[in-house]
């Protein structure tokens, strides 16, 4: 059986797994990120994604708040444009995903700056 690690892996398995659980933001990123989660809408979007460990669709993002969905779509824009969430196209449909890794490494650089 053939290892699907790519040549960098098997050669840096250390250095590549760091990598993939590393995020450097900018600092352009982080008042993106600051100023998407000073939202209330925003952040209750984001919690909600963030417990999921799947894909939420946008039809059932639209049933979760009570928002018009132009509304929703701008939210949805604002998070993906700051890194928060990532969104995947299936046919005519658009799946949501949080970016957990992005979080985390936001708040740990405020620990860091604010310290």
């Amino acid at each position: 059986m053939q290892s699907t690690a790519s040549f960098a892996e098997r050669k840096h398995p250390m250095t590549m797994a760091a990598a993939k659980h590393s995020v450097d933001l900018s600092e352009r990123q982080m008042q993106l990120i600051a100023k998407a989660l000073a939202d209330s809408n925003r952040y209750e979007i984001l919690k909600k994604l963030a417990s999921r460990n799947a894909a939420m669709p946008c039809s059932d993002m639209r049933e979760c708040f009570d928002i018009t969905p132009a509304t929703l779509s701008h939210h949805m824009k604002e998070l993906e444009t700051a890194g928060l969430i990532r969104s995947e196209k299936a046919g005519k449909f658009v799946n949501y995903f949080a970016e957990t890794r992005v979080l985390r490494a936001y708040l740990d650089r405020l620990k860091t700056d604010l310290a």
